[in-house]
C-alpha cells in the first residue's frame, strides 16, 4: 500500500517512520519476525536476521504472514529478491525435528533426509549424534541436546524441537497482587504480562526490558504460570536478596520456601536463588557447586542479567534443555559478541520493549543526558602524552581536574539522591574524601553494602560513591541523579545499565539525570562515544557541555 510507514530495503533493514498513523499496526505485525535495532526519536530501524525468521517461524508464523506484512504496510515496493529470501529461509527451519521416540529417547528427525544425511556428515557434530535407527532417524545424547541445537543453528538448519519439557517438581506458587503483609495493592503491567505469555507460549527464551521496568515481576509471574521448583541466578547476593524480597512481598512464598546459594550460605530449598560467582567458582580445577543444577529436579531456571552469563555456565546450561528457561535482561549487547550463545542455549528473545515506549507510558522516568568535557592542565597533559598506551585511559579517566566539576554537579542537585559511579578504585576513594560521601566496592561486605543502601533509600544519605559493582541489579529507586566518572572502556552494555540506575519512576514524575564526566582531547572522549550508542540507539540524546559551564556561578539550564 502506498504511503504506508514502513521502507523495505534491499540490505534488509526495514525503517519504520513512528509519526506515522499507522505506525502502531505496523510494529506489532513486524514485531514476530523483525530484529529491533535502533529506536531514536523519528525512524526506528529494524533487520530481518535468520535467527529472527526462525524464531517467528518457531512461534507458528509462517512466509505467508511475513510477506503479507511487508507488501501491507511498505511504502514504497518491496524488492522481490528479499521476498524470495525470506520465503526460503523460513523453509529452511523444521526440516530437522528434535522428538522424544518412545523406544529410543531423543532422536533427530529429518523430514528432508538429504540435509540430514548432510548435517550427520559435518564435524561440528562430531559426538552429539548416536545410532542411525533408520534413513531418516538418528538417535541424539539428552545431554546434547542444547549443543546440537547451537551447532545445526550455526550450519543454518536450525532444529524444531518438539521433545519439550519436563515439569519439574510441582511447587505452588501465586503471585499475591492484592497487597501482602501490609505491602500496597500492585497489579502486573499491560507490558509485563505480555512479556510472560510470550515467554510461556514458546517455553523458553529471553525477555528484555529497560532498567526499572519491573523484569523481577516478570519472572515472579512466570514463576506462578510455571507452578514448580525454580532455581534463580543472580550476579551477586546483594541482588539475590532483593529477588528474595520481592518474592515475599508479590506472591504466595514465604521466606522459609526461599533458599540462599551463596557464598554465605548453601541452602537448596523449593525456590533457590543462587549467584553467578559461587556457581563458577573452582576447587582443585573442579567447578565443585555446578552439582547445585541437579540438587532438584526444577520446573524452572532463571537468568537474571542474562546478557552476563559466564562461560561454564553456558556449557552447563547445554545439559538443561529439558528445563524451562527465562533470561531477563535491560541489553542483550556483550563486548564479547557471543548473543548468540543466548539464544541458543537459554533461547531466543520472547519479547523486546524500546525503551522510550515504556518511558512513554510512565512506567520509568524520562532521562537527561549530559556529557561534561573537562580540560586537562598541562601537567597531567603531558603526563598523558607520554604515557604508555595501555596506561593512557585510566590516566585521563582520573584526572584529578574532575573531581571540582563532580562536586558542581552533585551541589546542583541540592535535593536529590545522587550516585557517583566509576570504574577505578583510586579515583572512588579520592571521590569519597572529597565529597564526604561513603564508598561501595568489590571488599565492601555484604552487611555494610545493605546498611549503606539502606541509609540512601531512607534519605538519610543523599549521596553514595559507587564502583561497577552497581552497574546491575541495585534497587535503589530513589536515586534520581547518576555521575559516571569512568568506565570499562567503551562498554555500551555498561552505560545502559548505569542509567538504569535513576530510571525507576518518581513519585512527583520529575526526570532522572545521567552526566558523563569526560576529559577533553583524549581516549576518554572516543570511549564515551562508543559507550553512548547504545543509548543513542535506544532515543536517548546526549548534550555535550564545557566543565565551565558547570564550574561557572550562573549554572545554566542543559535543556
Amino acid at each position: 500500500m502506498s504511503g504506508g510507514p514502513l521502507i523495505v530495503q534491499s540490505d534488509k533493514t526495514l525503517l519504520l517512520e513512528i509519526d506515522h498513523p499507522d505506525a502502531q499496526s505496523c510494529r506489532m505485525a513486524i514485531a514476530p519476525f523483525a530484529e529491533l535495532e535502533r529506536s531514536p526519536e523519528h525512524v526506528h530501524t529494524y533487520r530481518l536476521t535468520p535467527l529472527g525468521l526462525w524464531n517467528a517461524r518457531a512461534a507458528g508464523h509462517d512466509a505467508e504472514a511475513v510477506v503479507d506484512a511487508l507488501l501491507k504496510f511498505s511504502r514504497y515496493p518491496v524488492p522481490h529478491a528479499l521476498l524470495v529470501d525470506v520465503a526460503e529461509t523460513m523453509d529452511r527451519y523444521g526440516r530437522l525435528q528434535l522428538a522424544n521416540d518412545p523406544a529410543h529417547g531423543l532422536v533427530l528427525r529429518g523430514l528432508d533426509r538429504m540435509v540430514l544425511i548432510e548435517v550427520a556428515k559435518s564435524k561440528k557434530l562430531a559426538g552429539m549424534l548416536g545410532n542411525k535407527i533408520d534413513d531418516d532417524t538418528i538417535q541424539v545424547h539428552p545431554s546434547e541436546r542444547g549443543r546440537l541445537k547451537q551447532a545445526l543453528l550455526k550450519l543454518g538448519w536450525p532444529a524444531e524441537d518438539l521433545a519439550g519439557y519436563v515439569d519439574g517438581e510441582a511447587h505452588p506458587i501465586e503471585l499475591a497482587e492484592a497487597g501482602k503483609d501490609g505491602s500496597k495493592p500492585w497489579t502486573l503491567r499491560s507490558y509485563q504480562r505480555e512479556a510472560v505469555e510470550a515467554f510461556w507460549a514458546g517455553g523458553s527464551g529471553v525477555v528484555v526490558l529497560p532498567c526499572g521496568a519491573g523484569k523481577t515481576l516478570v519472572g515472579a509471574a512466570a514463576m506462578a504460570e510455571a507452578k514448580a521448583t525454580t532455581l534463580i541466578l543472580v550476579t551477586n547476593t546483594v541482588a539475590g536478596r532483593q529477588w528474595k524480597r520481592e518474592l515475599i512481598a508479590r506472591t504466595s512464598l514465604t521466606e522459609e520456601e526461599i533458599g540462599e546459594y551463596s557464598g554465605e550460605r548453601k541452602e537448596i530449598r523449593p525456590v533457590t536463588i543462587a549467584t553467578y560467582q559461587v556457581l563458577t567458582s573452582r576447587r582443585g580445577g573442579a567447578f565443585t557447586h555446578l552439582d547445585l543444577f541437579g540438587a532438584r529436579d526444577w520446573g524452572l531456571v532463571v537468568y537474571d542479567e542474562v546478557h552476563l552469563l559466564p562461560a561454564p555456565i553456558f556449557r552447563f546450561t547445554a545439559d538443561l534443555q529439558a528445563r524451562r528457561r527465562l533470561g531477563l535482561t535491560a541489553t542483550l549487547v556483550r563486548e564479547d559478541g557471543r548473543e548468540g550463545d543466548v539464544f541458543s542455549l537459554i533461547g531466543p528473545k520472547r519479547y523486546d520493549a524500546p525503551w522510550k515506549d515504556i518511558e512513554s507510558q510512565g512506567w520509568i522516568a524520562p532521562a537527561e543526558c549530559v556529557e561534561v568535557r573537562v580540560t586537562l592542565t598541562d601537567a597531567e597533559r603531558m603526563s598523558y602524552a607520554t604515557a604508555e598506551a595501555e596506561e593512557r585511559y585510566r590516566m585521563a579517566a582520573t584526572a584529578r581536574t574532575k573531581l571540582p566539576v563532580v562536586k558542581a554537579l552533585v551541589e546542583r542537585h541540592p535535593s536529590e539522591q545522587v550516585l557517583v559511579i566509576g570504574g577505578f578504585l583510586d579515583q572512588l576513594h579520592q571521590l569519597g574524601e572529597y565529597l564526604g560521601a561513603p564508598i561501595v566496592e568489590g571488599s565492601t561486605t555484604n552487611k555494610e553494602r545493605e546498611r549503606l543502601f539502606d541509609a540512601f533509600r531512607s534519605g538519610e544519605l543523599r549521596t553514595l560513591v559507587i564502583s561497577k559493582v552497581g552497574n546491575f541489579s541495585i534497587d535503589l529507586p530513589e536515586a534520581a541523579v547518576a555521575i559516571q566518572v569512568s568506565g570499562t572502556f567503551g562498554s555500551r552494555q555498561e552505560e545502559a545499565q548505569r542509567l538504569g540506575r535513576v530510571l525507576r519512576p518518581k513519585a512527583d514524575g520529575r526526570q532522572a539525570h545521567f552526566y558523563t564526566v569526560v576529559s577533553r582531547d583524549t581516549i576518554d572522549t572516543e570511549y564515551a562515544a562508543h559507550r553512548q550508542r547504545f543509548l543513542a540507539e535506544q532515543g536517548y540524546a546526549y548534550t555535550i557541555v564545557d566543565a565551565d559551564d558547570v564550574l561557572g556561578p550562573s549554572l545554566p539550564s542543559f535543556d
